[in-house]
This record gives C-alpha cells, sequence and structure tokens, in this order.
C-alpha cells in the first residue's frame, strides 16, 4: 500500500512539475510568433470609388480600435472593452507614418494582417479580428483608404504601446487564439439584392457582429461563424466606459429578449445611431453612422432568419433576467 501511494505521490508531484513548466513557458514566451504567409499581390489600383469605400469601412470596422480623437488619427488608443482577465491591450499606430505607422509596409503585408491577423513581424496580433471572410473588394477599398493620404491616416509619430497580457491573456494566446489561413480562392460579395445573403455576409464577414453578440467570446467560430456558441443571442462579457462589465444584447427574433418586436426602420436606428426601443446604446457598441440604410435592412432581414434564442440581458428588466 506504502508502495502504490508513493508512485501515486511521485505522479502527482510530476503533473504539478510539468504544469509548473507549462505556466513558465507560457508566460515568458508571451504572444507567439509565426510564420509570415506569403501572399502574392497584384498592384492595388487606389481609385477615388476604392479610397471612398475604404473610408466607409474604415471608420465603422476599424475606427473604434485604432481612432484615436487626441490626434484624429489612426493612431491607436487603449483597448477599454476588452475585460481586465484577459490583462491590458492597445491598438496599433495605422498610420502611413513610415517609423511608428504601416508607411513602410507593403500592401502585401497589410493584406496578410487583415486576413490572418499575423503582422509582418510574425506576431499574431491577439485580439483584433481577423478579416479571412471580407472580400477581396473591402480588403482592397480598405487599404487603398490607408495609402490615400486622408486626414485620418495622416503620419502620427505616436510609439504603439507593447501588449500587457495577463497569465490568463498568454495562454489564450498560446492555446485557443489561432491566425487565419490565406483565402484559398477570390472572395466575392453577395449581390445586395439579395436582402439575406447579402446581411448574412455583414454580419459574419464585414462588420463581424457574432463576435460580440454571441453568447462567448471565446466560444466563436471565424470559420463558420452561424455554429458560434449561442450564435447572435447576445451574452458576451465585454467593458464599458467605466470598466464595468457590460452583456452583449441577444439579436435574434425573439420578441421578449431579443428584436423580435422591432421594425427595421428601429434597428437600423440603432445601429446608425445608437438609438433603440430600449434607450441609448452603451459603449462598446459602436454608432455605424456611415452603414446605409439598406445595409441595415439587409442585416435585419437576415436576423430575422437566423434561429430564435431565448436569452434575456439587463436591458429586459431585472424580472426578465430573473426569470432566465
Amino acid at each position: 500500500m506504502k508502495k502504490v501511494l508513493r508512485v501515486l505521490g511521485l505522479l502527482v508531484a510530476g503533473l504539478v512539475f510539468l504544469g509548473a513548466c507549462a505556466a513558465t513557458f507560457v508566460q515568458v514566451r508571451g504572444i507567439p510568433s509565426y510564420d509570415v504567409p506569403k501572399l502574392k499581390l497584384a498592384p492595388v489600383a487606389y481609385t477615388p470609388a476604392r479610397i471612398e469605400h475604404g473610408r466607409r469601412l474604415a471608420m465603422s470596422i476599424c475606427a473604434s480600435c485604432h481612432f484615436d480623437k487626441k490626434t484624429g488619427r489612426f493612431s491607436g488608443q487603449e483597448l477599454k472593452d476588452i475585460p481586465a482577465q484577459f490583462g491590458r491591450f492597445y491598438s496599433a499606430n495605422i498610420t502611413s507614418d513610415k517609423a511608428h505607422g504601416i508607411g513602410g509596409w507593403t500592401d502585401a503585408q497589410v493584406v496578410t494582417l487583415l486576413r490572418t491577423g499575423i503582422g509582418p513581424d510574425g506576431r499574431i496580433r491577439s485580439v483584433m479580428p481577423s478579416f479571412e471572410r471580407l472580400s477581396d473588394e473591402d480588403v482592397l477599398s480598405i487599404v487603398a483608404f490607408l495609402r490615400s493620404g486622408e486626414a485620418e491616416v495622416q503620419p502620427a509619430s505616436q510609439t504603439s504601446h507593447v501588449q500587457e497580457p495577463s497569465f490568463f491573456g498568454n495562454v489564450l494566446a498560446n492555446t485557443i487564439i489561432q491566425p487565419a489561413e490565406l483565402p484559398a480562392k477570390p472572395i466575392l460579395q453577395p449581390n445586395p439584392a439579395d436582402a439575406v445573403a447579402f446581411g448574412n455576409y455583414l454580419v459574419t464577414s464585414r462588420y463581424k457582429c457574432y463576435d460580440c453578440h454571441s453568447g462567448d467570446i471565446l466560444k466563436t467560430d471565424s470559420k463558420n461563424p452561424e455554429k458560434s456558441f449561442g450564435y447572435m443571442g447576445g451574452g458576451s462579457v465585454l467593458q464599458d466606459a467605466e470598466g464595468h462589465d457590460i452583456i452583449s444584447r441577444n439579436l435574434t427574433a425573439d420578441p421578449e429578449t431579443g428584436t423580435g418586436d422591432w421594425t427595421a426602420e428601429q434597428f437600423t436606428q440603432a445601429m446608425k445611431y445608437g438609438k433603440s426601443p430600449n434607450g441609448v446604446l452603451r459603449y462598446p457598441m459602436p454608432k455605424y453612422s456611415l452603414v446605409t440604410d439598406d445595409e441595415a435592412r439587409a442585416i435585419f432581414a437576415y436576423l430575422r432568419t437566423v434561429p430564435v434564442i431565448k436569452n434575456a440581458t439587463p436591458e429586459d428588466g431585472s424580472a426578465a433576467v430573473a426569470a432566465k
């Protein structure tokens, strides 16, 4: 019996030792780096139409993280909506400054970062969404805007802040968070005339609404967004501007806890101007003021096809939440 206990003790000690070694490795390694994918990219035409479309996309997709109101440029800032248990993270300077921004990057390097999350240095941008499903035209339009010389991307000599992940943040960066792959074939945008298909594209690929509005930000599926846990049913824990927890809202068509009793016009007002039937939407929900009414209505039409989830959030009132 003593021999068995001794063997068990040695096994437990060995497991503890291995766990300590793994923890030390993760903490020392920090956010990992990867081999930079090789992308062959034809020269990008910086046409006025593409620049304008790219500006609209960048102001809708990128600005909430990268736009610093103090500089009036995409010079980066602290990301206050990330829960404290993950650490402190900062968006990068993506102005055309060659020393501090992306002015020295090639277009292929910019596209690779957008698609995979891997920068020219091989480091994965662990909290940045990867846009592997974004249409080629949308991606190239963003590149055209970043190269345009518009006021928002004029050179800013602001150094990108070093990331400060917690131990838990480092664990995620070394396990769950993985770079996406470059698309194997061209990605085309659905015809906007097909509202449901176009709305699906906007939700899953362009604006990536499901990242926040599904059940858990750690259980989303970027390859198959509609298979994400609690898809569009809300429940992800984020942070408001004061650092308090805020729960993402249920956007499925449940009439009691979702948007089932909303009209298309009400949804459009909420998305573009932050005015929902339940009151003013709070940070970190951006105001997508540059989204067209047709785009907002397409998203609303698509949401009507998403399987309904009953999931009360604080906007529904304490009684509804208590009844969950």
